[in-house]
Order: structure tokens, then C-alpha cells, then sequence
């Protein structure tokens, strides 16, 4: 093969699916409803960012963390409009990498896995590490003993071990092996849960509002707001984990862009009525370091106990149905990674009777409650958003290439003042990007150069679209010369 042929072979395109195609129902089974599937997308959202970013967050930006909130919500909600889209054009599980796939090619969709591989890996492991500071808070109000903390907490913060983070990790393996309808399921009710939880605090922390709170509003400037939003960011990981279920989706096409759009909303508005109430009810100088933040918040209003335990308790949860919905948008991720050839067979393999990727699920747990253990919270978080963002800003412009290419593979839904939009989202995404620690970048170059020598060693060779191309262009020549 030439050179230029090898290259071009790089971005060999899956087909874009029309009309009922993607819509069967494969191994998995299509058992998730609407309400199921918006419940998933703020269950793997609402709880990240507020329960746990906030003693991140506001010592960047200061009061300021509102706009951050802002900022990241614009962002989310403009590449949230093009997922929209995409979902229902391609109506199938693997999110952004298939649609790169089918509009970028095969070795840029391939980077993007990778991206969502880091993505929900990593922020996994990064809402783990925060698990365990409100069980603490939890245990403390309720039985007065808590884990010391050289088994709750990372080496980088005075720990050995995180052990309630590989506790969480592994209990929700247990049921994510149970299957996605019985996971779907419990995830509802826990989302329910936590919503009222998150009420109960804005009602609490709005009551003890001191407006000389907000002063100085923006201490450290808008760089600072940028790089708050930028942290911040990866608590918007829900409305990916929507499309990673394409394939357990009754109706997809219209019920996972409206799910995107409904679990968004629900999420912006949280946010920013949980860090207004945060924010004006203690001083900014008290977030740094401060564990549990939230339920300390509660406890400083109130000096009573029982809205600290309410709020610990709307916590652990909150954080479990995150941490539960995370783990299954990789797992889905790496099965159809795995069906394409781009990982090994094991990754793929279905048990028929839970209708769940087995082997797949334990390595993915194994692999994050190993992260959750050593690695510090701020590190993990900046990392997710990284991958996040890379994948977010590929979605638009695979929606640019959508409407271009293919202007009929249409689904019902379509993003308003297009291409303005699907181009703001892609700005909006670098400017976070760029707002994001260097140490960041260094770590991102590492894990995609692994990436490469993956792609090149292994998955170049066992591409399912690539092997099957080749038959079909030797089967034509053997034809043509008979």
C-alpha cells in the first residue's frame, strides 16, 4: 500500500445509519425508557460538581464560582444541542466516538475513545475520592466514629489507602452486573432522592444568605473564573452518558435527544441555585480544604445535627448513582470499542442472562477503584475535563460534517442557527481547555502517545470495518479477474 493510501486508510468512515437502521434490538436489549434515560443523565451529573468540586472550585474564583457554574452551563448546553442531533441521526451506543467515526474517520474517532475512556474513568475515580469525606460526615452524626483517615483519604492528602472509594466502586460493579434495566432502576430512585436532599440545602442556605459574602465578588479575575469553569466542567459529563446507552434505548431517536436536553436543564438550574446558596452562606475564605462542604454549610446555619446527617446521607447516595452511571457509560464504550476491533474480543463479551458485559465490567472496576485509592481529587477532576471537553468539541464538528455530508440522515432534531452554534460550542470548549493547569496537558499527552501505540500494535490490525473492506476489495479483484 502507498503512502498515501495508508494514510487515507486511517480515516476509513463507518457508514452514517438512515431510516429504522441502529433501532433493533441487539444483546443488550432495549429496556430504558425516557424517564429512565433523563434520569440517568442527572444521575450522572448532579452530585459531581456540588458535592464535591465546590472546595475546588470556589478558592480559584471566589463568589465568582457562579459564573463559573454560567460559563460551563453555556458550554454544556451548546454542545448538548449537537449531541441532540448526532443521537438522533446515529441512534446507537459509543456516543462521541461513533460519531466520529462515521463523519472523522477511524484513527480520529479512535483518539476520541480514548478521550471518553479518561473521561469516565477518570471521573469515576475522581467523585470515589469524595465518597468517602461525606460517609465520614455521615457516620459522625449518627453512631459519633468515623474511618481515620489514613484509610479515607489519598496519599497526597495525608492517607495510605482511600478504602471507601474502592468500596464504592465495587458495589456498584455489583450492579452494574445485574444488569442496565435493574441499574436504571435504582439510579431513578436515587436521583429522586438527592434532588430533594439538594432543595433541602438551597431552602436552608438561602435563609442564611449574608450578601457581604459576594464581596469581593471576582478576587482573582476572569482568568480565574475560567479556570474554575474549566475544573467544574466535568460535572456536565451526563449528557454523554445519555448517548452511551443508544443501544438499551426503547424509541432512541426521540427519546435520547429529548432526555439530553431535559436532564440538562434540570442540572443548570441545580448547579447555579446550589452555588448562589452556597456561596452567600459562608465566607469564600472557609471552601479551602474544606471537606464535606455542603453538610458543613448546614451545620454552621443550623447548630443542629439531623439537616447535616439529611445532607451527608443525600450525599453518599448522590454520589453512588454518579459513580454508578460513570462506570457504565465506559463499560458501554469499550463493548462497542471492542465489537469495532479496537480492543480486544473480552471487552465485548455479553452474559445472556443479566445482558451485561462481564469481563469488561470487572477490569473497568478493578482499573478505577485502583485511581480512586491513590490519586488526589483536584488532579483527577482537571484530567476528566480535559477528555471531556476534547470529545464535546468533536461532537460539534462532527455535527458541522453531519449536515454537509449527509444532510438527509436526519432524526427529527435538529441544532438552531447552525453552524453558529455547533462553532460557539467548539470556542467555548477551547477557551475552558485553555484555562486548565499545564501539568494537565502533560499528563493528556502520555495517555494518548499509550493511546497510539495501542491503535498501531493492536487495533490497526483487528478493525472489524478495516478487515472487512480488505475481503471485499480482494473478493471485487478476484471477480474482475475471472
Amino acid at each position: 500500500m502507498s503512502a498515501s493510501g495508508w494514510l487515507g486508510s486511517l480515516t476509513i468512515r463507518k457508514p452514517v445509519l438512515h431510516g429504522a437502521a441502529g433501532e433493533h434490538s441487539g444483546p443488550l436489549g432495549r429496556s430504558i425508557g425516557l424517564f429512565q434515560l433523563t434520569m440517568l443523565g442527572v444521575g450522572s451529573t448532579v452530585g459531581t460538581g456540588i458535592f464535591v468540586v465546590m472546595s475546588e472550585a470556589v478558592p480559584k474564583a471566589g463568589p465568582a464560582v457562579i459564573l463559573s457554574f454560567i460559563i460551563a452551563g453555556i458550554t454544556a448546553t451548546l454542545t448538548a444541542l449537537c449531541y441532540a442531533e448526532l443521537a438522533a441521526a446515529m441512534p446507537e451506543s459509543g456516543s462521541a466516538y461513533s460519531y466520529a467515526y462515521a463523519t472523522l474517520g477511524e484513527l480520529p474517532a479512535y483518539g476520541v475513545a480514548w478521550c471518553l475512556l479518561l473521561e469516565y474513568g477518570v471521573s469515576s475515580a475522581a467523585v470515589a475520592v469524595g465518597w468517602g469525606q461525606y460517609l465520614n460526615k455521615f457516620l459522625a452524626g449518627t453512631i459519633g466514629w468515623t474511618i481515620p483517615d489514613a484509610f479515607s483519604q489519598p496519599a497526597e492528602a495525608g492517607g495510605i489507602f482511600n478504602l471507601p472509594a474502592v468500596v464504592l466502586v465495587m458495589m456498584c460493579g455489583v450492579l452494574l452486573l445485574r444488569g442496565a434495566r435493574e441499574s436504571a432502576a435504582v439510579n431513578a430512585v436515587m436521583v429522586i432522592v438527592k434532588l430533594a436532599v439538594l432543595c433541602l440545602f438551597i431552602a436552608i442556605a438561602l435563609y442564611g444568605f449574608q450578601s457581604n459574602n459576594l464581596r469581593p465578588f471576582m478576587p482573582l479575575g476572569m482568568a480565574s473564573v475560567g479556570a474554575a469553569a474549566g475544573t467544574i466542567f466535568f460535572s456536565y459529563i451526563g449528557i454523554d452518558a445519555v448517548t452511551t446507552a443508544g443501544d438499551e434505548v426503547k424509541n432512541p431517536r426521540r427519546n435520547m435527544p429529548l432526555a439530553i436536553i431535559i436532564s440538562l436543564i434540570i442540572v443548570t438550574v441545580i448547579y447555579v441555585l446550589v452555588a448562589v446558596a452556597a456561596v452567600g452562606a459562608q465566607p469564600q475564605s472557609a471552601f479551602k480544604g474544606q471537606e464535606a462542604g455542603l453538610a458543613a454549610i448546614l451545620e454552621m446555619l443550623t447548630g443542629a445535627k439531623w439537616p447535616v446527617i439529611v445532607l451527608s446521607a443525600g450525599a453518599v447516595i448522590s454520589i453512588f448513582s454518579v459513580t454508578l452511571i460513570t462506570l457504565y457509560g465506559q463499560t458501554r464504550i469499550m463493548l462497542v470499542m471492542s465489537r469495532d476491533g479496537m480492543l480486544p474480543k473480552l471487552f465485548g463479551h455479553v452474559r445472556p442472562g443479566h445482558k451485561a458485559p462481564v469481563p469488561n465490567t470487572l477490569i473497568v472496576c478493578a482499573l478505577v477503584g485502583l485511581l480512586a485509592a491513590v490519586f488526589p481529587l483536584d488532579l483527577l477532576a482537571d484530567l476528566t475535563s480535559l477528555g471531556t471537553l476534547v470529545a464535546f468539541s468533536v461532537v460539534s464538528v462532527a455535527v458541522l460534517i453531519v449536515r454537509e455530508r449527509h444532510p438527509a440522515a436526519t432524526g427529527g432534531f435538529r441544532v438552531p442557527f447552525s453552524p453558529f452554534f455547533p462553532l460557539l460550542s467548539i470556542g467555548f470548549c477551547i477557551y475552558l481547555v485553555a484555562s486548565l493547569p499545564a501539568r494537565t496537558y502533560m499528563l493528556f499527552a502520555v495517555w494518548l502517545a499509550v493511546a497510539a501505540l495501542v491503535y498501531f500494535f493492536f487495533s490497526y490490525r483487528h478493525s472489524v470495518l478495516r478487515n472487512g473492506l480488505t475481503r471485499s476489495l480482494a473478493s471485487n479483484a478476484t471477480r474482475n479477474e475471472t
